[in-house]
């Protein structure tokens, strides 16, 4: 685990749900624009939020997404996101909503793709700060040379990629 909590900003939150998963047990919260934040339970995180006991219907339709999901059934989410950031890192977000179900990318392909092949670390950096992750899929970035950095740890990204059949044949040679 992390040395230090990640810092995340859910915004107004209005919503909140909670899922188990293979990988462990998920938390979401939402505003009443979006989904805002979904980590896992284990995570530690420093944020805005608490953990509430209510729902609205972005938090109910992002827990019958991510069941579908789960299932196999869904490939893609079409919950409203309320995502709470920086411009560049709402770019970077953004790009990754482009990474489709069964794919993977990497840091440098981000970057050259939001117009700056040297911007990697900096990609980097805000793949990491993702608020809601799954949803908006930084599990799918990997390094030029394999499988690095995931918020929720390296065996649930593994799992995560396999779960979507996206881990690349040579990634551990």
């Amino acid at each position: 685990m992390r040395k230090n909590p990640r810092k995340l900003d859910f915004g107004s939150v209005t919503g909140y749900g909670e899922l188990g998963s293979p990988w462990g047990s998920i938390r979401l919260w939402a505003t009443d624009l979006g989904v805002s934040g979904l980590v896992f339970a284990d995570e530690e995180i420093d944020s805005n939020a608490n953990v509430l006991q209510l729902a609205n219907q972005h938090s109910d339709q992002a827990l019958t997404e991510l069941s579908e999901y789960l299932s196999g059934s869904r490939t893609t989410f079409s919950v409203a996101l309320d995502l709470h950031g920086t411009d560049f890192q709402k770019r970077v977000w953004a790009a990754l909503m482009d990474v489709h179900f069964g794919t993977t990318t990497t840091y440098g392909e981000l970057a050259t793709l939001l117009g700056d092949p040297n911007l990697s670390r900096a990609v980097g950096l805000a793949n990491g700060s993702n608020p809601v992750s799954i949803i908006v899929p930084c599990h799918r970035v990997v390094g030029a040379s394999g499988l690095v950095g995931y918020a929720g740890g390296l065996a649930r990204k593994e799992a995560l990629l396999k779960h979507e059949g996206a881990l690349p044949s040579n990634l551990f040679d």
